[in-house]
């Protein structure tokens, strides 16, 4: 029985020559004298036990039974145990009771990314060979894929086990390039006869095979993001649904997870993204350092910037001294603090405003920001601030002070200090304090030049007359009543209001202008397929809409 990342529980139904396909593989990989003591800690309820159980008894080997595996250093058959298979989190709890035999040779670690920070601990321990990085969702029987880690090597889940195959596909079922994230398919031997009836549900996630030539081959749609590195290898990037849009931008939460593990001094980091306010999320990282470490966030923040952009870079650090954990071993990320404080060190870091200039900032910089009190040497982006807030706070400088500053201003001059000597410059040199005026409209007489983005589409356009190619079609379904009279109003009106879809292009000696209608003519074409059946009607509409798409623009005749 798998959860995997629903939280419900649902019957994976395992042949067993698929089975018999991961022995055969295990057998390859491990050598018998290793497999004479297999720890076999995981419920029977949980695929990580077929390992545990088969592979040893299938090679003349040895299980050894216990409750969990942190109930190993109290095990009267400790010393008898050569191989572990667990989960990250559980291992690392083990390393800090010391509770390792010196008998175990090889440690299969599964279930959550691995960290080389942890990989890096394990070795310290001399007696330990080999760490083995195992991915694979209960649906491909255990394992799926296997690398074997290296002290100081990068964070890899390797390449498939024998009789499995990997696909890395984009949401239009093509293959991605090295280095570019997309969601992991897996076909071959393992994959599992389907959900225990669950008929819909296993029609859903075992889809068939495009790239194979048997008609029976199927695909499992793991949910998962990865991506290829340039040896060949897949990096693990987190699960799509960790996937997040803040500020517009789309944010792979695994990557910023990723980014952290390279860091030498955390041993595990986790990032989600928070809701603070209705309608504002904001990274949050939670980390767990080496012992005896002490790092500053403005520390952690400098790392990232140098490997990620600016708006992946966390808002809030959260330091704690162990993970949260589920009945099975893994970190239960629904039970992490979801309220933080700022971080002491920029408590500590107060110093109040010396000038009035400084008074007015350090306002500004607290009611954009949500807090009660900022001191001047505070970096803005440190205590959460991202370019929307930046330009809320530039704005409000402008009405405030009466000065025109830049945005970039902000990003090179982030503290209330820092921003009050900038201002103290500007003024000194007489730059910046007049506020522009109102924009004006420009007269609509005479031929009117194109803008840039308006003269590069017209361009394209001479090139190759007709093209769909720069066509960003949407399709929007509508459910309920639907009053097509003023859904036709409501369009109308944004063409009104709106010249540039009011906007034709012409040619005058050569150069193209731009021809604003006063009035054009709208309405929706109405196709009535209430006399299909209704698997008929979707295609029919799929077809329609399609076909919509394709259809080119005439920059000359519009409507635009």
């Amino acid at each position: 029985y798998t959860s995997g990342s629903t939280g419900k529980p649902k019957g994976v139904a395992i042949e067993h020559r698929s089975t018999v396909t991961m022995l055969y593989w295990a057998q390859e990989i491990y050598p018998q004298n290793i497999l004479a003591g297999v720890l076999a800690s995981t419920s029977f309820c949980f695929d990580l036990s077929v390992f545990e159980l088969f592979v040893p008894w299938s090679a003349g080997g040895k299980v050894i039974l216990a409750e969990n595996v942190l109930r190993l250093p109290n095990l009267p058959a400790r010393n008898a145990v050569t191989l572990i298979n667990t989960v990250p989190s559980a291992i690392a709890e083990l390393l800090k009771m010391d509770g390792i035999p010196l008998s175990t040779k090889i440690i299969n670690l599964a279930g959550e990314p691995l960290t080389r920070s942890l990989v890096q601990r394990i070795y310290e321990k001399e007696h330990i060979e080999h760490v083995y990085d195992l991915y694979g969702p209960s649906e491909d029987t255990t394992y799926s894929t296997f690398a074997l880690r290296k002290a100081k090597g990068p964070a890899t889940i390797g390449r498939p086990i024998a009789n499995s195959q990997i696909y890395l596909l984009d949401g239009h079922f093509n293959l991605v390039p090295c280095g570019i994230p997309g969601e992991l398919y897996i076909g071959g031997a393992g994959l599992a006869r389907g959900y225990l009836n669950r008929p819909e549900l296993t029609k859903e996630k075992f889809i068939p095979n495009p790239f194979s030539d048997d008609p029976n081959a199927r695909l499992y749609k793991t949910g998962d993001l990865a991506r290829y590195l340039p040896d060949g290898n897949i990096e693990f990037l987190g699960r799509i649904d960790h996937q997040v849009k803040i500020r517009g931008f789309r944010i792979e939460l695994g990557e910023i997870e990723s980014a952290l593990g390279q860091h030498p001094q955390v041993k595990e980091a986790i990032v989600l993204a928070q809701e603070d306010e209705p309608g504002q999320k904001r990274l949050v990282t939670y980390l767990t350092l080496q012992e005896n470490q002490d790092l500053s966030i403005t520390e952690f923040r400098s790392f990232l910037k140098a490997k990620l952009p600016d708006y992946m870079i966390p808002a809030h650090f959260v330091f704690l001294e162990q993970f949260p954990l589920t009945p099975n071993g893994k970190v239960d990320r629904k039970a992490l603090p979801v309220e933080y404080q700022l971080s002491p060190e920029l408590v500590k870091a107060y110093e109040a405003p010396r000038s009035p200039t400084e008074e007015i900032l350090a306002e500004i910089f607290a009611e954009v920001l949500g807090l009660e009190k900022i001191g001047i040497h505070v970096d803005f982006f440190e205590l959460g601030g991202h370019s929307l807030l930046a330009t809320q706070l530039i704005s409000r400088v402008r009405e405030s002070l009466e000065i025109e500053l830049p945005l970039r201003s902000l990003f090179e001059a982030p503290t209330v200090a820092e921003l009050t000597h900038l201002i103290d410059m500007k003024r000194e040199a007489g730059e910046g304090l007049k506020v522009p005026s109102t924009i004006q409209p420009v007269p609509r007489e005479g031929d009117l030049p194109l803008s840039f983005a308006q003269e590069r589409l017209w361009f394209l356009d001479q090139l190759e007359p007709g093209s769909p190619f720069y066509n960003i079609p949407a399709a929007v379904r509508l459910t309920g009543p639907l009053n097509i009279p003023v859904l036709e109003q409501a369009f109308a009106e944004i063409i009104r209001r709106h010249e540039a879809l009011r906007t034709t292009f012409a040619t005058v000696e050569g150069n193209p202008i731009q021809v604003i209608h006063e009035d054009v003519s709208f309405s929706f074409a109405l196709m009535d397929l209430s006399q299909l059946a209704q698997k008929e009607r979707e295609a029919e509409a799929l077809r329609l809409a399609t076909e919509e798409a394709q259809k080119p623009f005439d920059l000359s005749q519009g409507p635009l």
